[in-house]
């Protein structure tokens, strides 16, 4: 498969501040960036909401470079998905593809944000295209950054992370020692899983991978959240019908952004040519140097090409 990705990754401090919204069946943490004018009401100014939503594994820090680069062209927001970064489980255990969007949708419809710019990575970006086929009245337009759809046969890479969603394998990972230096390798790895240029990452982003990787451990729902959440996505890609990922794709009538790496170990360049065709409306951004989180590795690129799209977005 090559979406299920085992990864935590290095983030920065949490954008600030961010608040808790009950929604159906969960209770989310929302970020803000800390350049972004506090309490200010969507559109207030002028501009168009927006939301980020992270990949498995990953948090809203993810988002934070992009999120402040993009600070003047939108109101951004950033969730955390049940189970990661701030967000509590989900109080009724769905950590399925369908149960993501359900919270995001929730907290549009509680917020009266939408319809928002809309950005999804890897799972984030299975979740964004499911939400804009379902309620294309919550987005105005759809960036996809590595998003999680359906790729047959997967990379070799992307092997290991679907082991996730195989009864047993967790177990075997909870047992796994934890010293500080089990920490670094294990962090050191899944560094050089999702980006395309893990040596060149300076140390203070390496120390807060580190950092992020042992509070994970921490958290008792953890490696619950984190494989329940990878069998949603692996289940999400056997659906058939109008619950098809690549059928859902190709009901989105929002202008969408494709962004893709070259150098990404878990969802290969190759599935942007189908979507490419599969989205009615779509532009592709392809980053040489990119692994699997381009808005991290090169949040510059990205943003010039976001803020195109937005040019052209009604």
């Amino acid at each position: 498969m090559n979406s299920a990705e085992q990864q935590i990754l290095p983030e920065p401090a949490a954008p600030a501040p961010f608040r808790t919204v009950e929604v159906p069946g969960a209770v989310l943490a929302v970020h803000r960036p800390a350049s972004a004018s506090e309490g200010a009401p969507a559109a207030a100014d002028g501009r168009a909401p927006a939301l980020f939503v992270h990949g498995l594994g990953g948090s809203a820090a993810n988002w934070t470079a992009l999120m402040d680069r993009l600070t003047g062209e939108v109101d951004a927001e950033a969730v955390d998905l049940p189970g990661f970064g701030h967000s509590a489980p989900p109080t009724d255990g769905n950590l399925s593809l369908s149960g993501h969007v359900r919270a995001v949708i929730g907290y549009l419809e509680a917020a009266g944000r939408g319809p928002v710019h809309l950005f999804g990575n890897s799972l984030g970006g299975a979740v964004s295209v499911r939400l804009a086929a379902l309620r294309p009245d919550l987005v105005r337009s759809l960036t996809l950054v590595s998003p999680a759809l359906p790729e047959l046969p997967p990379q070799r890479t992307a092997w290991p992370t679907g082991l996730l969603a195989v009864p047993g394998v967790p177990g075997l990972l909870r047992r796994l020692p934890a010293g500080e230096r089990d920490v670094e390798r294990a962090t050191d790895e899944l560094l050089r899983l999702v980006y395309g240029d893990p040596d060149g990452l300076p140390a203070a982003t390496r120390a807060e991978a580190v950092a992020q990787y042992r509070r994970r451990l921490e958290l008792p729902y953890a490696m619950q959240a984190l494989v329940g959440s990878a069998r949603g996505i692996v289940s999400a890609y056997t659906e058939r019908g109008d619950q098809a990922l690549w059928r859902q794709a190709a009901r989105v009538t929002a202008p969408v952004l494709l962004v893709y790496g070259l150098r990404d170990r878990l969802v290969s360049y190759r599935s942007a040519r189908r979507a490419c065709a599969a989205f009615a409306d779509s532009r592709l951004l392809v980053l040489p140097d990119s692994g699997h989180v381009a808005m991290m590795e090169h949040p510059d690129a990205v943003a010039r090409e976001v803020r195109e799209l937005l040019s052209r977005t009604p």
